[in-house]
């Protein structure tokens, strides 16, 4: 992951960043790659690589770079003169590998040299020079290897030229988003040497990296490989654009071919967070058809169910046990709906895994211990801490919360009501009727109590969290104008007379809908921040005070879509929508977590996020039918 012009602009970036501990041990192996171009003819030197330095202009790499496509995998195309050169890079599938290939477009023979830049770290730290890099190179027949870091397993090269061993320390290479954030942004890199390669006009030349031993396969097979796989995600040119770029989107982050399989939460910092996996195994997995992994992920998450809750995270090194959340543990029902409209109820992951894991939430949410999650007097789901993010307003200072929501959050209620009718639903299938009775006077009795509290006359609009306590000196709501509202109509309707749901979508339209996602706080509210950016601390207050969230847009799409079923415009406008906040996205094919709240909509947050993608193809293929 990188810019265009591979000049890295983030501690992140990387051609080569490897899994160590799959999914997740994320290092990177190979930052960039020196490379120069000598031709025959003239002896003319190209110097490919973009770098930024201290206190000079970026190396002038990129000025040679003609076209950039993905088609399927990332290929440059460089002018050099009267001659071109197409290079292509890709990752093996199932493998810690990297191949470079190299296609000589010229006239005469080139020879091209290419010094590995390995800073060989984690993918959040950063490395200076030292004197504990093991300097040995062990050559074989078009091989090399390497192991520069006793901790880390050995680097492995496959070359179809000549290697000649220099190992040496490049320095302060500098990463401008990293010191725009205000991070640590210099960092030195340790290089083997340099690879010589012979360039013929037409003909391919391949380098490989890989952690551990050199795969059996050629370069040249495994890259074939690589592309047939990726085209094998797009549906064809039957479907939309949108949906064809989504379905290749989608596949990176289902993490498959490992013991546990999981969604990863996002690129290039995000792990694995059972929110957004919840949230994602509907739009990546089952829209795209892929019941096999929508199986094989949620049994990895109903593994980790404690006392009937999901905790934040899960395969995260380090830690054995993560906070519980309540939201990603309700969404389990959402999830349980959907998978009840492809699957019968005798299938084994509704009736034995996800089923089991419901009763086992619905005992915990009704049992009597206020602690982390519980119920109301009158039926509604109370959270009841004020340092730890029980919702997805998560944002932190220091230990304090930016948008504390304790109390009874509007959305949670949605999930729960909602939720409940669906375990009422699955338990008289399976015959257990006293159980389908309790959970279907929850959600009675959770949806009149939401009726009765949760409409604020002032705004016109839902309270976004209301105090447990009721007609007593302590109780209190929480006006602002806030997207949770949406949130709770498109999951659960029933909760809103129509004329109430015609409010909220206007609402919404007018304070919170940009071209880019779905602001989280109304900017009339004086709390509101337009754009994400600044210090740590601004970008953490940002986060849900204003900065629009792509993900949300599904919430939007399938709300309108339920209040008006007759409007024959509305599903093209929705799409025109939908279609229209995949441009200008910070990553390629990709959808941010978020974006300003205010025009120019810069993307913003993790730069390509499971999430948005899940949703909105979510959208597009099953409410919008495309």
């Amino acid at each position: 992951m990188s810019t265009v012009a591979l000049m890295h602009t983030r501690r992140h970036h990387g051609a080569f960043v490897a899994a160590l501990a799959p999914p997740l041990g994320r290092h990177v192996i190979m930052s960039h790659a020196e490379t120069n171009i000598t031709v025959d003819d003239d002896r003319r030197t190209y110097r490919l690589a973009t770098h930024q330095f201290p206190d000079v202009a970026p190396t002038p790499g990129y000025r040679l770079l003609q076209s950039f496509a993905q088609d399927p995998v990332p290929r440059w195309v460089f002018r050099l003169g009267a001659h071109t050169l197409e290079r292509t890079m890709c990752l093996a599938r199932g493998r810690n590998a990297l191949i470079v290939g190299y296609t000589w477009r010229g006239k005469v023979p080139a020879r091209l040299s290419m010094r590995p830049l390995m800073p060989m770290r984690p993918v959040d730290k950063l490395v200076v020079e030292h004197g504990a890099m093991n300097q040995v190179v062990m050559l074989r027949g078009g091989s090399v290897e390497v192991q520069p870091i006793a901790e880390l397993p050995p680097i492995a090269f496959r070359h179809d030229g000549v290697f000649m061993g220099s190992p040496d320390w490049w320095r302060r290479f500098e990463y401008l988003e990293d010191r725009r954030l205000g991070k640590a942004f210099q960092e030195d890199m340790w290089t083997p040497g340099v690879f010589e390669l012979h360039l013929e006009p037409q003909r391919p030349c391949y380098l490989l990296v890989a952690v551990g031993a050199l795969p059996s396969e050629s370069s040249a097979d495994l890259m074939a490989e690589t592309r047939e796989l990726l085209l094998s995600e797009d549906p064809g040119p039957s479907r939309a654009r949108s949906v064809r770029q989504l379905f290749v989107a989608a596949e990176q982050f289902c993490a498959d071919a490992v013991p546990h399989p999981v969604i990863l939460a996002g690129y290039p910092w995000h792990a694995v967070y059972t929110r957004d996996l919840v949230s994602s195994v509907v739009g990546l997995h089952l829209v795209r058809g892929r019941m096999d992994l929508a199986r094989r992920s949620l049994g990895t998450l109903l593994c980790d169910l404690r006392f009937g809750l999901l905790p934040e995270t899960l395969l995260i090194p380090g830690i054995k046990r993560a906070k519980p959340v309540p939201d990603a543990t309700l969404l389990l029902f959402e999830v349980a709906r959907e998978l009840r409209q492809h699957l019968p109820a005798s299938d084994p992951l509704l009736r034995d895994q996800l089923y089991p894991a419901l009763v086992r939430a619905f005992l915990r949410v009704r049992s009597r211990r206020k602690r982390v999650v519980w119920l109301s007097a009158d039926g509604l789901v109370a959270n009841g801490s004020s340092t730890v993010a029980l919702t997805w307003m998560d944002a932190h200072v220091g230990t304090a919360l930016v948008t504390p929501r304790r109390g009874i959050a509007i959305e949670l209620q949605a999930m729960w009501s909602q939720g409940t009718q669906t375990l009422s639903g699955l338990a008289r299938e399976y015959g257990h009727e006293r159980l389908a009775d309790l959970a279907e006077r929850a959600s009675l009795m959770a949806r009149a109590a939401f009726r009765s509290r949760f409409w604020c006359h002032e705004t016109d609009y839902p309270y976004d969290v209301v105090s447990e306590a009721r007609d007593t000196a302590e109780a209190w709501a929480d006006p602002s104008v806030r997207p949770n509202a949406l949130i709770a109509l498109a999951i659960d309707p029933e909760l809103f007379e129509p004329w109430q749901a015609s409010r909220i979508l206007d609402r919404v339209r007018s304070d919170l809908l940009t071209p880019r996602g779905i602001r989280s706080l109304s900017p009339s509210d004086n709390r509101y921040i337009g754009n994400f950016s600044g210090s740590a601390e601004e970008r953490e207050l940002a986060y849900h005070q204003g900065s629009a969230w792509a993900h949300l847009l599904g919430h939007y799409v399938r709300a309108s879509l339920r209040f008006a079923p007759d409007d024959l415009d509305l599903p093209g406008e929705l799409r025109a929508l939908l279609e229209k906040s995949l441009e200008g996205n910070a990553l390629l094919g990709q959808i941010s977590q978020l974006a300003d709240g205010e025009s120019p909509w810069r993307s913003r947050g993790c730069p390509a996020q499971a999430a948005s993608v899940a949703e909105v193809l979510r959208s597009l293929v099953a409410d919008l039918r495309l």
